[in-house]
């Protein structure tokens, strides 16, 4: 891709040269915890890795909301900590970065979204307290940029990042891994 993976990917190896650096990116659009469930076996356990970089949950919230179609915040949280428990013990030294869901209030998002958002976000952060992760606060360095930026410039629709706000996220995933 060309969103903050891949702004990430090429710090780390602009950073660290001599470094043997393999970097999957598995994300589909519109996917939803129980689709990255669904094909876990084959884009997470299948590639052993050392480092596991998730963000999850906005498509949760959009089509629970608006279509019935996501899980619930209870459910997401379920699942969620199911496959990193399973992920933990097929690989106990496993690394866990664990990105928290975002959204700001402009294109589909209003204020009904925030609270769901808020729930989710709530897991995220308590999932990688308990399996030990880094928690990449991404909602707190959009809202930072906001304060300089508008919304649609970051998050052009409220959920997808535009160029700028794939910048935003990939500095803040940087920071919260390599300090």
């Amino acid at each position: 891709g060309y969103g903050y993976p891949h702004l990430i990917a090429d710090q780390l190896i602009t950073t660290f040269p001599d470094e043997n650096f393999q970097f999957y990116n598995r994300g589909i659009s519109g996917d939803r915890i129980r689709d990255m469930a669904g094909r876990w076996d084959k884009d997470c356990i299948r590639l052993a890795p050392d480092l596991l970089s998730i963000l999850i949950g906005v498509n949760d919230t959009w089509n629970y909301l608006y279509m019935g179609m996501g899980s619930s915040p209870a459910e997401y949280h379920q699942v969620y900590q199911k496959l990193l428990f399973e992920t933990h013990q097929a690989f106990p030294e496993i690394r866990f970065v664990l990105c928290e869901p975002f959204v700001l209030i402009t294109g589909e998002v209003n204020d009904e979204w925030m609270d769901d958002v808020m729930q989710r976000q709530k897991s995220v952060l308590e999932l990688a307290k308990e399996f030990q992760g880094v928690y990449v606060p991404f909602q707190s360095a959009l809202d930072e940029a906001l304060k300089k930026v508008p919304a649609h410039r970051l998050l052009d629709d409220g959920v997808h990042p535009t160029e700028q706000g794939h910048r935003v996220l990939a500095e803040c995933w940087l920071k919260a891994v390599t300090g």
